[in-house]
């Protein structure tokens, strides 16, 4: 299998081949912001959303793209047709450049584009993205939305992954954070639900509004499940029959255990099962998906 693609400097090369400036300011700083799709038997999933937050979070952090929408476009389907894969998880990332040494002016940055495509990753591996995971409600708090706007994807990411190693400190696979304001966020790169009486509730602030996210809500309107958007507590968890979440490099996820503690029988609720076999089942069909040939020859 192909290790994947990598456009860099202008160029498709190979991932060793890649090469970036140690003192780029996404390197030095953490300045940069990114977006990631996926594709699934070559049709990549809601690429023109994706490419819209992509942009939104490129001038959400005053960067100056040097490539156009159309033109990211084409090379995002490049990298997946060189790279030879039906499958792939495809990741666009935009750093502010290197900055010249005299100054730390932002404004005099060459802001460098880079979009890879490699073999599709599942977040916590195949088989627990299926079958479901084993969360932890960190005490570390999500940055609040007034520091950093969380509609646009970036590398701030200090309170995911120290949660993260709270999480495996704890032994379980992976966290959940609360904001400033007490109420449940999101965990490091995924959005979470609950369902209690039928009706599936997620979050509504301090979060990155993914974009599987928004295929969940579609699906559960298209198949008449309660659905809504608000403020959760986070003793709700507790008192949730199922917990799931949703993020690129999985789908749809179930969510068996919290803090070790078994969630209903500790097996994917029958709501969870019903909207994920949706989800992969449309996704295997070609649900907002644009084909990579498509794209090329469009």
């Amino acid at each position: 299998m192909s290790d994947g693609i990598v456009f860099i400097d202008g160029k498709y090369v190979r991932p060793e081949e890649a090469r970036m400036s140690i003192f780029d300011s996404g390197f030095v700083w953490g300045d940069v912001v990114y977006d990631v799709t996926s594709a699934w038997k070559r049709w990549i999933f809601k690429i023109d959303e994706h490419l819209e937050r992509f942009h939104q979070s490129i001038e959400g952090f005053r960067l100056v793209s040097p490539y156009s929408v159309d033109e990211m476009r084409r090379i995002i389907a490049e990298c997946v047709e060189r790279a030879g894969l039906e499958d792939a998880y495809i990741k666009m990332q935009m750093t502010r450049g290197v900055i010249p040494s005299q100054t730390r002016d932002p404004r005099l940055g060459d802001c460098q584009f880079v979009a890879y495509a490699t073999p599709y990753a599942w977040i916590w591996g195949e088989e627990k993205c299926r079958n479901g995971v084993n969360l932890y409600l960190s005490s570390i708090e999500r940055v609040s939305s007034k520091a950093i706007d969380q509609r646009f994807k970036n590398y701030d990411r200090a309170d995911l992954v120290q949660s993260r190693f709270e999480a495996y400190d704890h032994g379980c696979d992976d966290s959940l954070l609360c904001g400033p304001d007490g109420n449940l966020t999101e965990g490091p790169g995924y959005n979470v639900f609950i369902v209690r009486a039928g009706k599936v509730s997620t979050p509504d602030s301090n979060i990155l509004e993914g974009i599987t996210r928004r295929s969940v809500r579609e699906l559960c309107e298209t198949e008449g499940i309660p659905y809504e958007e608000r403020k959760v507590h986070p003793d709700e968890l507790n008192e949730a029959e199922e917990i799931f979440c949703s993020t690129t490099a999985g789908g749809v996820m179930p969510v068996t255990q919290l803090d070790s503690r078994l969630i209903g029988n500790g097996h994917k609720g029958i709501l969870t099962s019903r909207i994920q076999e949706l989800y992969w089942r449309r996704r295997e069909e070609g649900w907002h998906g644009t084909r990579v040939e498509d794209v090329l020859n469009g």
